[in-house]
């Protein structure tokens, strides 16, 4: 029995792949591990097709030094023009786009460290009046914030925070400098503590290891995460890693075919980025994926939710809720 067939079986059985059996499949060929991907996927989350879209809530002026977004103030990007937090009417009307659109979640988004306790206390107001009129379930991007202030969004009506890890510990300082990895893990679990599911990824692609790929997913199995964001770098003009070459599409499949080794039972869910895949990331979806962003990301474009609906559903899922 090969490496790929033996760690596939232990996937399927303990679920707990090491970090040195990763390595060893980050190595294997390629069809190989993608197909013993997606047979881990079929069997541990079936067909289901996880969709969700996102909201810029919240735009520019943000005093964080993230090295690879072009709404930080520390850089010269272009950005969509800056605003402060939108009102309840623009967010429940893209609450009910995104519902049209075949969305199962809709996610607000927005810049900054963190929202304030008074902008909390408006969001919360938003939430209640999307989770009304549409049902939608709604996830919450809101930056660093404390337990008591998830309880209030969790009180509101919404399901899940999402908070990027963005990469692994040691290599995150190379990226930011102006909160740490630490302050993101203390966001994860006060967000659990509060009874909200959380959802945390990265982005491949700035100039970190396979290594600190596996380092990344393997911290957010630790924290209990479920959905796994992967997003692949777009390189801004403006932004210190506008000259990155973005990954190729055979990368971005190991990538995905590895972390479902990881967290067999995971949405890994493709966002910002795939849009520079020939594909748009059809290959990905056949190599252990099964959630995406869709629509326009925050500052890029991204793809149709409507689009993505027929091509998930063309590959046989089931666009439906996952990981509840």
């Amino acid at each position: 029995m090969g490496i790929v067939e033996e760690l596939k079986e232990k996937a399927l059985t303990t679920g707990d792949i090491s970090r040195e059996e990763a390595l060893l499949l980050a190595e294997a060929p390629l069809e190989e591990l993608a197909a013993a991907a997606e047979e881990i996927r079929r069997k541990k989350c079936g067909q289901g097709f996880d969709l969700c879209t996102i909201v810029n809530g919240k735009c520019g002026r943000c005093p964080e030094d993230c090295k690879y977004c072009a709404q930080s103030a520390h850089y010269q990007a272009k950005c969509t023009e800056a605003y402060g937090l939108l009102p309840t009417e623009k967010l429940l009307e893209g609450a009910r786009r995104a519902r049209a659109g075949g969305a199962l979640r809709y996610s607000i988004v927005t810049s900054g460290r963190r929202l304030s306790d008074h902008e909390v206390e408006q969001v919360c107001e938003s939430i209640r009046a999307i989770r009304q009129d549409t049902g939608i379930q709604v996830c919450v991007s809101f930056g660093l914030l404390e337990e008591g202030q998830f309880r209030k969004i969790k009180e509101a009506g919404a399901s899940r925070v999402h908070c990027n890890l963005e990469s692994s510990a040691g290599f995150f300082p190379k990226i930011c400098t102006t909160h740490t990895y630490q302050d993101k893990i203390d966001t994860l679990k006060a967000a659990r503590r509060a009874g909200l599911s959380v959802c945390s990824g990265g982005i491949l692609g700035m100039g970190e290891t396979m290594e600190d790929r596996i380092d990344m997913v393997l911290t957010a199995r630790e924290l209990g995460v479920k959905s796994i964001p992967v997003n692949l770098l777009n390189p801004i003009p403006g932004t210190p890693l506008e000259h990155r070459k973005p990954l190729t599409g055979q990368e971005a499949r190991r990538c995905v075919a590895l972390f479902r080794f990881l967290i067999p039972d995971a949405s890994i869910r493709l966002a910002g980025g795939r849009g520079l895949l020939d594909d748009k990331g059809e290959q990905c979806f056949q190599s252990g994926a099964n959630a995406s962003i869709s629509g326009d990301m925050l500052t890029t474009a991204g793809i149709t939710v409507e689009r993505d609906s027929e091509m998930v559903r063309n590959l046989g899922f089931e666009v439906r809720l996952c990981n509840e």
